[in-house]
């Protein structure tokens, strides 16, 4: 019960009926409810929150850090008044049942409110804590933390609305039996991102950190993060694409992850030669190209190979021209470039290493180089492949072979004249 002394004093100092008098003193009672919470209020806060504060910062731990840093226990302090003014509200407010009956309901609402924002909160810390852990580093932990944020938004919804109506939780959970194909149509996307991201998860397909290439959606680098509803890809360019996570089990796309691991990364391209520039090397042409260390062994080997076959056909007078064995210019230069990958120090000694013809076409004969880099970051990756094929392109001349190029304006003015 109010004190009875609010009420004497407010008839004899300002002469007020004893009718009126609760409605003279239920500002007073309000003001001073209000100002009692506040109090209670700053006290939680400056007192038991901040040596909570100073308690955590002490220890070696990095978790407690993050409880204070996403401000969980200030959150928390806010029960403390609404708690105040529900335990008050009924002796202070006893002459008026309806200002009881609205203001526990708001208040007991309220802390619901609290509670669920500090667990969200605390849920915050633990997708962070599970973020830097090397176990979960590569897991879609945002998904899942924010399927258990909507959980306890929907619980924390069903317990709001049933004081706010005075209806049981089992009430509003069996009307919702009956909106269930709304729900699932509004839900959709988050229904469809959560299962896909389990299945992402299960069959380990994307991790923060892959490269992968999408182009249905112009994605093209690293992944930087895999939430319930969208994945999102920082580009080369360095612009940013969003794509929906459930795409990533309906669409197709390349995980360049497997050449990560490896630690090699591919490179394959050729040059086209023109044909009319092939032919037999002489016996000048082959004395001259020993001067290249990386062939000189493979020329003498193939000198003694050729002689003993030739030797074999030499009686034969019709046709020895015909059937002796000769070293082809383009043969010669296939070998010499894949020894000259096969010494680069910037190529992968144990992954495939290989130069072959491709099928003669009418630009010329394409000669492929397929090997792996030992470096996988871009801009060396690429310094890597100029320099092989910068290689490739000036020796060619060497070897009396000529790179294929399309005749320019220069080319045929030059025929004209």
């Amino acid at each position: 019960m109010t004190a009875l002394w609010l009420d004497k004093w407010l008839i004899e100092t300002f002469k007020i009926s004893t009718d009126s008098v609760i409605y003279f003193k239920l500002p007073i009672q309000v003001i001073g409810l209000l100002l009692i919470a506040y109090l209670a209020w700053i006290l939680t806060t400056k007192i038991v929150v901040a040596s909570v504060h100073r308690l955590f910062l002490k220890t070696k731990s990095t978790w407690d850090d993050l409880l204070i840093q996403r401000k969980v226990f200030d959150k928390l302090a806010s029960v403390v008044p609404f708690g105040i003014i529900a335990l008050s509200v009924p002796y202070i407010f006893y002459d008026f049942p309806e200002i009881i009956k609205y203001t526990v309901i708001f208040s007991d609402a309220a802390i619901i409110a609290v509670v669920i924002w500090s667990i969200n909160a605390t849920l915050t810390v633990i997708e962070d804590v599970l973020g830097e852990s090397q176990i979960f580093k590569d897991k879609p932990i945002t998904s899942y933390v924010q399927v258990l944020k909507i959980i306890v938004y929907f619980i924390g919804a069903i317990l709001i609305l049933s004081i706010l109506l005075g209806k049981s939780p089992l009430y509003f959970l069996g009307a919702m039996g009956a909106m269930t194909a709304v729900l699932l149509l509004v839900f959709k996307d988050t229904i469809l991102g959560l299962v896909a991201s389990i299945q992402m998860s299960v069959y380990d397909m994307v991790r923060v950190g892959d490269w992968i290439s999408m182009p249905k959606y112009e994605a093209d680098g690293d992944v930087i993060s895999i939430n319930l509803n969208t994945v999102k890809v920082q580009n080369w360019d360095k612009t940013i694409t969003t794509i929906p996570t459930y795409a990533f089990i309906t669409d197709s796309f390349k995980n360049w992850r497997g050449m990560s691991d490896s630690g090699g990364r591919r490179i394959k391209r050729s040059v086209n030669f023109k044909m009319s520039s092939f032919k037999f090397l002489q016996k000048e042409d082959i004395q001259q190209l020993k001067h290249y260390r990386l062939i000189k062994a493979y020329l003498e080997k193939k000198e003694i190979e050729i002689h003993q076959h030739n030797e074999t056909v030499h009686n034969d007078e019709n046709g020895a021209i015909r059937n002796i064995r000769r070293l082809s210019n383009i043969g010669v230069f296939r070998h010499y470039i894949e020894q000259y990958i096969q010494s680069n120090e910037n190529i992968k000694k144990d992954m495939t290493i290989m130069v072959r013809q491709l099928e003669p076409t009418s630009k010329g004969l394409p000669l492929e180089i397929y090997c792996f880099s030992a470096v996988q970051d871009w801009l060396p990756y690429e310094n890597i492949i100029a320099d092989i094929f910068d290689h490739v392109i000036t020796i060619a001349s060497e070897f009396h072979l000529e790179v294929f190029e399309e005749p320019s304006g220069s080319d045929f003015q030059k025929f004209m004249n």
